[in-house]
């Protein structure tokens, strides 16, 4: 029940690692006018979506307050553009769907990203060529600082390769309430990913004209290479894509010539750590019930029986593995709580 606060709760149902966890308090919140007395407590506190992109390494010792307000809105510009805002608890692929069904681009790459619309400013959420920070027009947030709410201008929000100021210099300072997009009822497919494109050539739709074809497109391509966390437990993608600069890349893509790479910002090359990770031998290894996952080396999954030790022996051997053979250090992409420290 909303606003009723559970004792020594399990967070394995909010997690979609499902590792054993407990939080000394948690609290479900449907109705944002409660969020400043929930937050008024001596306790750490821990706000929490849909938990796709959290690891509960160990037990939190604080109250765990899980977002799950509601609602969708859209309103047209002009004859292009239409705003469609959405709420913090709102599930970021039924979003997706809903923009899809009144045929509106600029997230249809977006598909099938676990979890809820809240992480999505936060982590900066991208896929297949497209981040979030493409059409973020605003972010509404509570200031825990200030005590008020305000809209942060996407401007305002630090929005970089899975970043955001939310989850850097002012981790822990906004409540995110609810985010604004600015899409497109006329739009121009972004293709730039070959396994995209080579799977939209296989059903004949190389020049979409129709964001629900390209999103159909991605789900396909989703299905075959991640796990469906409602069946096997993961995070998704664990380690984050490395961005270095041109001249590194080019030495590496002179070693290993089979190393799939991207433009980044200028002077800076983003490179598959999928890749890496696979090359050197990790696909279907395990620690314990952690598991790197048979058809797509950067995802590790709950085998059965994972703890959260299982999780950082198994990430810390193939972010050292990886460091050796390419001189890359890798980030997870995932927030890790309870125990950050993959050294």
């Amino acid at each position: 029940m909303s606003n009723e606060i559970s004792i020594n709760a399990s967070l394995e149902p909010f997690s979609t690692f499902r590792l054993p966890a407990t939080a000394r308090e948690l609290v479900v919140l449907e109705d944002a006018a409660a969020l400043p007395g929930l937050l008024d407590t001596e306790l750490p506190v821990l706000l929490l979506g849909g938990g796709s992109n959290t690891l509960f390494i160990g037990d939190f010792p604080g109250r765990v307050i899980v977002n799950r307000l509601r609602g969708i809105d859209s309103e047209v510009i002009d004859r292009d553009r239409v705003l469609v805002t959405a709420a913090a608890g709102e599930d970021w692929h039924e979003l997706v769907r809903w923009t899809l069904d009144r045929g509106l681009w600029g997230i249809e790459n977006l598909a099938m990203i676990p979890g809820l619309v809240g992480a999505a400013p936060m982590q900066n959420i991208g896929a297949y060529g497209v981040e979030l920070a493409h059409c973020l027009e605003s972010v509404e947030v509570f200031d825990r600082h200030t005590g008020r709410i305000e809209r942060l201008a996407a401007s305002e929000c630090g929005l970089d390769y899975r970043h955001s100021r939310f989850k850097a210099e002012d981790a822990g300072r906004f409540v995110v309430l609810d985010i604004r997009l600015e899409l497109m009822m006329h739009g121009t497919p972004v293709l730039e990913y070959p396994s995209l494109l080579e799977e939209l050539e296989r059903h004949g739709h190389a020049q979409p004209d129709d964001p629900r074809t390209v999103a159909a497109a991605v789900m396909r391509v989703r299905k075959r290479k991640l796990p469906d966390p409602a069946v096997i437990p993961s995070a998704g993608s664990f380690f984050k894509n490395p961005v270095v600069d041109n001249a590194f890349a080019q030495h590496l893509i002179d070693r290993h010539p089979g190393l799939p790479n991207w433009p980044d910002k200028p002077g800076s090359t983003k490179l598959s750590a999928g890749w890496m990770i696979d090359h050197l031998g990790w696909r279907g290894k395990s620690v314990g019930g952690a598991r790197v996952f048979g058809r797509h080396a950067l995802v590790l999954i709950n085998a059965g029986g994972a703890t959260g030790s299982d999780v950082m022996k198994l990430a810390r051997e193939i972010k050292a593995g990886v460091q050796e053979a390419f001189g890359i250090e890798l980030e997870p992409e995932p927030v890790l709580i309870g125990n950050s420290l993959l050294h």
